[in-house]
């Protein structure tokens, strides 16, 4: 696949550290360094300023802006004007002076340089020594905390200290909103209001269109008495400390921030309410308590110990820490961006791999959080709908691409073509009812949202002169085939939803009678209707041969082969080098498209059937998605092919910290990073949750000694730990269940089970 690690950060399984400060790798490394809370993300950029390669980025969930540029084509369906999460507050903003020079790693002279990351406590922290001239030399040390339980909050710490005599430093500690988004090269931000009083600095800003609000505020204290006063110009606001320092006496400056942001545009009384109730000071060390028992809490349920490979026992802790902080569960009205909290590529929009690669950590770890992604695609109900009708269908269609609903991607090959986020919404209700037995989500949000997919998907597709149903110009997952007729996922994909969809109100009628009655009134399904899904559905067109092997569209077998191993590697990636109609005339693959379905719906395929299609399919994909290749490490582990599961796993969990795409400057690949987590789970461990049962397999690499995973599943809490000799699992909370090990059935109850590892 030709990927090569860019090995940088130290090994150590509980931190990522930098010893020495390299510029080059300085956009990389506010990526890696990132700190979040779902509610808010702020790069690990230098606060104190820098005027070398940086992307200064603090990003709030769900606040964003309509792009400054309307799309000149104006064809109905295609996107007029997108919308993108808008580079906020800079609410870390500091300033250092010493005898007239300001500090700027760009170009000062230091030494001692460590950066580290604390995955233990979400602490980062910075330290160096300053020498601005031959004289002096100050030791400062920079710490920040976000509160992952009141997400409004954010904390910071400076340490100053002179090594060799008495100075004088002047440090402006403020709240700016003067911030670039650097890909529209331009502020989005307009001041509403500002003030102060005391240690107490507060300004109110809201986003030029959108008119989201975000009432920012900050209380600072300090180790010993300082003088100090107010900065102030436009959209920004601050205060100047004289930092007197005595030889070798450290001098702290603390400052607690707290962010009020608001999608809705309400008044600002509103959210000075909102900000006094929040703002109550605690000190960092108080903070940094909290936070440490916060993250136990998280790890003793979450953590994956592998023994005998350091590298990815760092990756795979790294992944688990920045999947929690981009979201767990807290609001659902928020989403998983791409790139999470942590860059503005994408535009910071959620995917359908939200419902595919993130959601079975959440089933799995944290059930709540799993249901309020759910929560999120209900509260959208409303634009899906919108969306159909604007691509001449009714019911449903979700977004490719989104923050609030509408659909943000304005390349309309993707948005008018590609309905893997619809079918993708049905398969997570389906999911996650399979796991959690939620009747109540399902009979309700769940039944509503697949009726109104159903309704879409049954006007989107059509019928042949044959009497077979598929769906015509569409796009797949593998988006180096465009416009193509009877892509399998979507066909397939199609069917199960219907299927799942009719059951589902078979059962609601027998069941819940009142229920049923009330969803057929609000959604105005008739009987009629209901038939003709169930037409549409077992005529389905499927593309399988007597051998197994699924054709990935009509006529696929029948494109120019291409060798891509003889690609040129200066080629890649592709889209940069190819023109962009070459990329469609070949049967080469962009990323799982038969085989993503065949690990969706795992169970109901043979072993053959999945064989065949590995073995046709694979050597065709390049894997341009960072998503591909876990996808093909966990069938390969399940069909026994030991060594290429391993060789696709080995940049898992590393993708960023080794920056093997060579993008880790733009922010993290966060669905990839879950489906990090997946290629271990699903992979090795074997866990199977698309049947009626929890089935585990599991088998480990050659590479380790043991590893050790815990997982959530029908509120029991289960520990399946692997050497190289046996499996051992473990039921650690709840009541007994039966579970299939190795295909045979066994009740997991006190005494933990231990069979031979295969």
């Amino acid at each position: 696949m030709g990927k090569i690690a860019d090995s940088y950060y130290s090994i150590d399984p509980w931190q990522i550290s930098e010893s020495g400060f390299d510029p080059g790798r300085s956009e990389v490394s506010e990526s890696i360094f990132s700190l979040a809370n779902e509610y808010m993300g702020v790069r690990g950029y230098f606060e104190e300023g820098y005027t070398g390669e940086q992307l200064l980025g603090s990003y709030f969930n769900g606040i964003y802006e309509n792009s400054p540029k309307e799309n000149h084509v104006k064809y109905k369906g295609i996107v007029s004007r997108s919308h993108f999460m808008v580079n906020a507050v800079d609410w870390l903003y500091t300033r250092i002076w010493y005898d007239g020079c300001q500090l700027d790693l760009a170009t000062a002279t230091i030494e001692n340089f460590e950066r580290h990351l604390d995955l233990r406590s979400g602490l980062l922290s910075r330290s160096f020594d300053w020498l601005p001239n031959e004289e002096t030399r100050i030791h400062i040390v920079f710490e920040r905390i976000l509160d992952m339980e009141e997400a409004t909050s954010g904390y910071q710490r400076i340490q100053f200290e002179s090594k060799n005599a008495d100075k004088l430093l002047e440090v402006v500690m403020g709240i700016d909103f003067n911030t670039v988004h650097t890909s529209e090269r331009q502020n989005f931000w307009e001041e509403l209001s500002k003030r102060s009083k005391d240690a107490e600095i507060q300004i109110a800003s809201q986003t030029i269109s959108t008119k989201q609000q975000i009432l920012a505020g900050c209380t600072f204290s300090t180790s010993t008495s300082l003088d100090t006063h107010v900065v102030e110009r436009d959209k920004f606001i601050g205060l100047k400390f004289n930092v007197k320092l005595k030889r070798e006496k450290p001098l702290t400056i603390e400052r607690h921030a707290v962010n009020i942001a608001d999608k809705t545009a309400e008044d600002l009384t509103v959210l000075q309410s909102k900000y006094e109730k929040a703002k109550q000071m605690k000190s960092f060390d108080d903070m940094l308590l909290q936070s440490t028992r916060y993250w136990d809490h998280v790890w003793k349920k979450e953590d994956i110990q592998i023994e005998g490979d350091e590298s990815n026992q760092q990756g795979i802790r790294f992944c688990i820490f920045q999947l929690h902080q981009t979201y767990h569960g807290q609001n659902p009205t928020h989403n998983i961006g791409a790139k999470g909290l942590t860059g503005e590529a994408y535009g910071g929009h959620a995917f359908w791999d939200t419902e595919t690669s993130c959601l079975p950590f959440y089933l799995l770890t944290n059930l709540a959080a799993a249901k309020n992604l759910l929560e999120f695609r209900y509260s959208t109900l409303p634009e899906a709908r919108m969306r159909a009708t604007q691509l001449d269908c009714i019911g449903a269609c979700y977004p490719i691409a989104t923050l609030n609903g509408h659909e943000a991607s304005d390349l309309w090959q993707h948005a008018s073509l590609q309905f893997q986020p619809s079918t993708g919404v049905a398969y997570g209700i389906w999911h996650y009812v399979n796991v959690s037995n939620d009747t109540d989500f399902l009979y309700g949000h769940g039944l509503e949202m697949l009726a109104e997919i159903s309704r879409f998907l049954v006007s989107r597709g059509d019928w042949s002169p044959n009497g077979e149903f598929g769906f015509y110009g569409v796009m797949g997952p593998d988006e180096f085939q465009m416009m193509v007729n009877h892509n399998m996922y979507t066909n397939y994909m199609a069917k199960r939803t219907l299927d799942y969809t009719l059951a589902v109100l078979a059962q609601c009628e027998i069941d819940y009678k009142d229920r049923y009655a009330a969803i057929i009134d609000k959604v105005g399904i008739t009987r009629e209707e209901m038939a003709d899904w169930e037409s549409c559905a077992s005529n389905m067109l499927l593309l399988k041969e007597s051998s197994g092997l699924i054709e990935q569209h009509d006529g696929f077998f029948k494109l120019p082969h291409i060798d891509i191993h003889s690609i040129p590697i200066e080629d890649f990636p592709l889209y940069d080098h190819w023109s962009y109609d070459r990329i469609y005339r070949n049967d080469m693959i962009k990323q799982p498209d038969v085989l993503m379905f065949l690990f969706l719906y795992n169970q109901s395929f043979t072993k053959e059937e999945k064989q065949i299609n590995y073995e046709y399919y694979e050597p065709k994909t390049i894997h341009e998605s960072s998503l591909s290749p876990s996808i093909h490490s966990i069938l390969a582990a399940e069909l026994g092919k030991k060594e290429e599961a391993y060789t696709f796993f080995e940049f898992a969990t590393r993708m960023d910290l080794d920056n093997f795409n060579r993008n880790t400057r733009e922010g993290l690949h966060t669905t990839s990073i879950a489906a990090a987590w997946m290629n271990i789970v699903y992979g090795f461990g074997g866990i199977r949750t698309d049947a009626d049962t929890l089935i585990i397999a599991p088998i480990i690499p050659e590479e380790w000694t043991s590893y050790t995973f815990k997982i959530t599943y029908k509120q029991r809490l289960i520990q399946i730990s692997v050497t190289q000799s046996d499996v051992n699992i473990t039921l650690l909370e709840g009541e007994s269940l039966f579970i299939e090990l190795y295909q045979d059935s066994k009740e997991l109850a006190d005494e933990p089970l231990r069979m031979d590892v295969r």
